[in-house]
């Protein structure tokens, strides 16, 4: 069924999954902390974890590695700076790899960032959502606004030119003026990337069992295209629905994702996707998600919760659900490339896609129309049509 002649680049996800408390919007594998971290033995169980995975990427190069959570900043640099020790002795890293760590303004100080820094991380992603205090504290967060301003300073006397900003929009009782007043002091920190993305209330979560104020959809449209605009007007160029960046500083773990590239992923909860050209797969794992259980059996195949190999169906689905977010789209030797499918089984799908004015084809050039990525779940069931069983689309 598929056919490849080269495997796709590959990525390193490690996931830390606790956190002083958990945000009442977060449906990520996150448990607060209650008595002290156990970060030894949680990295003594990732390096198990990655050395039984490393059968499956023999003779592979990672080229960006990504540390989420959680928050990953509440462990200390020692630990940070072990495991990328013991991750470089395993597994070669592409020189220059990106190396990126989650971290939330109120776990970090100078000297952790510091050190952050001295471990070989080379990017930061630090979750301030808005630098507004009465938002913050509706949204859950244990920081406030002069933390989040005083952890940006930190980071860069640290030393990190490469530094993402998260914001949120569409927070409870949030007026357009407040959505563009924390955009316009992330773009005054320039950081060289700001992830901006719209609250949204997900199943399982605190949020979803207590409904906050909501924000009319007029006003969340109005947030989103003029906070577009600002960007747009500050030098920072929108290359996925919620992720902008200056000076080409695109975030290249994120980009593997929605090019649909390989990535192993270790820690409790954490998902792979593996081509295996030889065999002429694309296999998809996750690990056990509770940290203590994961733990216990991180020396042995316990630690996988899931494995499944995916079907032609499932393999073009979960290819336009991260392709399609991208501005520049996809090209058809790209997905040919990455999927080992022709470009052939796609076109009649995309064809009618592109009369109903959700797709744009030009030449070998296949990118979501404004209405595409505006109604990007209508434009989605033209392959979910086509999918049995679960949809296995999820990463880590």
């Amino acid at each position: 069924m598929f056919h490849f002649t080269a495997t796709p680049p590959l990525s390193l996800y490690i996931h830390v999954p606790w956190c002083v408390r958990k945000c009442p919007y977060c449906d990520f594998n996150s448990h607060e902390v209650r008595d002290t971290l156990p970060e030894q033995d949680y990295v003594d169980a990732l390096i198990a974890d990655l050395e039984l995975d490393l059968p499956g990427v023999w003779g592979r190069t990672v080229e960006t590695v990504f540390i989420g959570g959680g928050t990953p900043s509440l462990f200390s640099a020692d630990a940070i700076e072990r495991l990328l020790s013991e991750v470089r002795a395993r597994i070669p890293l592409k020189p220059g790899a990106e190396i990126t760590l989650e971290a939330n303004p109120g776990t970090v100080d100078q000297a952790r960032f510091t050190g952050f820094y001295e471990a070989g991380v080379n990017r930061l992603s630090i979750g301030v959502q808005s630098f507004q205090a009465g938002l913050l504290k509706k949204i859950g967060r244990i920081h406030d606004d002069r933390e989040a301003l005083t952890a940006i300073t930190a980071a860069q006397r640290a030393g990190f030119t490469n530094i993402n900003l998260d914001l949120m929009y569409g927070l409870p009782g949030q007026t357009t003026e407040q959505a563009l007043a924390d955009l316009q002091t992330a773009i005054d920190r320039q950081p060289a990337h700001i992830s901006r993305y719209e609250l949204t209330i997900e199943p399982n979560t605190w949020f979803h069992r207590h409904p906050p104020e909501p924000v009319d959809d007029e006003r969340l449209w109005e947030m989103q295209e003029t906070g577009r605009a600002l960007l747009d007007a500050n030098g920072y160029t929108r290359y996925e629905v919620s992720a902008y960046a200056k000076d080409n500083r695109q975030c290249r773990h994120n980009l593997n994702y929605w090019q649909f590239g390989d990535y192993l992923g270790i820690g409790a909860g954490a998902h792979a996707k593996i081509t295996d050209a030889s065999r002429q797969t694309i296999r998809r794992t996750a690990k056990t998600r509770h940290p203590r259980s994961y733990m216990e059996n991180a020396n042995s195949e316990r630690r996988i919760s899931s494995r499944n190999d995916l079907g032609e169906a499932d393999v073009k689905l979960e290819y336009v659900l991260n392709a399609l977010r991208l501005d520049q789209g996809f090209t058809t030797t790209g997905f040919s490339e990455t999927t080992g499918l022709p470009f052939s089984c796609m076109q009649e799908t995309i064809t009618a896609a592109c009369e109903k004015g959700l797709l744009a084809q030009e030449n070998a050039t296949i990118r979501a129309t404004p209405g595409g990525q505006q109604y990007l779940n209508e434009l989605l069931q033209y392959w979910i049509s086509d999918t049995p069983g679960e949809d296995s689309a999820k990463t880590g």
